[in-house]
């Protein structure tokens, strides 16, 4: 990847994504869950350029949202209905009403009360909503406790005995259709263990489920596979879909998968050009022109990124020594790396931080009004801008207009 081209091209702060390496994510997927029915749903909240979620359409996957703004990038992505599911714990009556309107595979429910609410709305649209009902197996999934959701301290999902309350319900309800069930119990997942415990849990619900006449149609394990960072040992495709399929042997379940970080955090960048170095006391900051608000997962989660030091010299210019990466946010929380071994910088130098293709650019913001990063694509050995860098009056265009009313006041 020539990174220097890109940033000479499109500049800095830029996102950078390798289709080729996300399109081998996905085969590598689909492969290991061969001989089964199965479908590949992108978990659209861990990048949801439209040009990604299009390639990934394109290879055959299907959508999980986890809201309506999601269901309709999906759609225009080009992703069809039937291949698209509704998460999340609090969706609204319009994101309902437009998914029901939509006509998407299923909706994951997560409470009671909210199953009340599209059992209300569908009656009112004199609709069956279909619907999946999200199991939390209480399962330790051994990752970090910001995106571990698979224990009751967590606000996802329902126990079994809810869970089977609630399916009992839907299957007596004429504008209920219980066609799936579902559990995710935590993302950047890499212990196979606590995956494979929660699908024996879930499956054995469908098996009592299937004892009192609710047959279960569509088996959603959610995402998580964990990718590596900085020295994670990845859990094996292989061996996970040996794992599910393992659990569900003997039902006749179409297998869901939700792999968002899996297929494309490894196959995008963060490229950054260094505006200057200085020292407090002992303390080295290289200050470069990406912060926080480009790429929030350091400060949010104290998440590490691998960094890589780009200009032709670096071998020239002395002896390396620690330092923090910072960015031009007015936070002292605005870091991408610390404890990183850097030579001497120059005003212009590239850096690189890797791994930032999922949950990157979609968690960026304005703080600071400073504008978004620019967005590109490599595929086959050429890069195309998947995103306009924004300017200033893109920042300002919703409240511009009001200035005139305030002037009245």
């Amino acid at each position: 990847m020539n990174f220097e081209a890109l940033a000479q091209r499109y500049g800095t702060p830029l996102y950078v994504y390798d289709f080729d390496r996300i399109r081998e994510r996905y085969e590598r997927l689909k492969e290991a869950f061969a001989g089964t029915k199965s479908m590949i749903a992108y978990a659209v909240k861990a990048n949801s350029n439209l040009s990604v979620i299009r390639f990934l359409a394109r290879l055959g996957a299907g959508a999980d949202c986890v809201s309506v703004g999601e269901v309709l990038r999906a759609r225009k992505a080009g992703i069809e209905p039937y291949r698209i599911i509704f998460s999340g714990v609090g969706k609204r009556d319009d994101e309902i009403e437009r998914a029901l309107k939509e006509e998407i595979l299923f909706l994951n429910l997560e409470s009671e009360a909210e199953m009340e609410r599209v059992e209300a709305i569908a009656r009112r649209l004199g609709r069956e909503a279909r619907i999946s009902i999200r199991v939390n197996p209480n399962v330790d999934p051994k990752t970090h406790p910001y995106i571990s959701t698979g224990l009751h301290e967590n606000k996802f999902g329902v126990s079994l005995d809810t869970a089977k309350r609630m399916y009992i319900r839907a299957k007596n309800s004429p504008h209920l259709d219980p066609v799936g069930i579902h559990f995710h119990i935590g993302s950047q997942l890499t212990d196979l263990e606590p995956i494979r415990e929660a699908a024996g849990i879930v499956a054995d619900l469908v098996r009592s489920l299937a004892a009192i006449g609710v047959e279960i149609r569509f088996f959603d394990v959610g995402g998580g596979l964990g990718v590596v960072y900085r020295d994670e040992t990845p859990i094996d495709p292989a061996d996970y879909a040996a794992a599910i399929k393992e659990a569900i042997r003997g039902l006749d379940l179409t297998i869901v998968c939700e792999p968002g970080r899996y297929l494309v955090a490894e196959a995008g960048w963060l490229v950054t050009r260094v505006l200057y170095e200085k020292r407090n006391g002992d303390k080295r900051f290289v200050i470069v022109d990406g912060a926080m608000n480009d790429l929030l997962r350091p400060s949010l989660y104290d998440a590490w990124h691998g960094v890589r030091f780009l200009p032709a010299d670096k071998e020239e210019r002395g002896a390396a020594s620690e330092a923090e990466i910072v960015g031009p946010v007015c936070e002292s929380g605005d870091w991408l790396a610390k404890g990183i071994a850097l030579p001497p910088t120059r005003p212009g130098d590239l850096i690189v931080i890797e791994g930032a293709g999922a949950y990157g650019f979609v968690m960026a913001s304005n703080y600071n009004t400073r504008p978004r990063a620019a967005e590109v694509a490599c595929e086959g050995g050429r890069c195309r801008l998947i995103r306009d860098r924004e300017n200033f009056e893109d920042l300002i265009r919703l409240e511009e207009a009001y200035l005139e009313d305030d002037d009245d006041a």
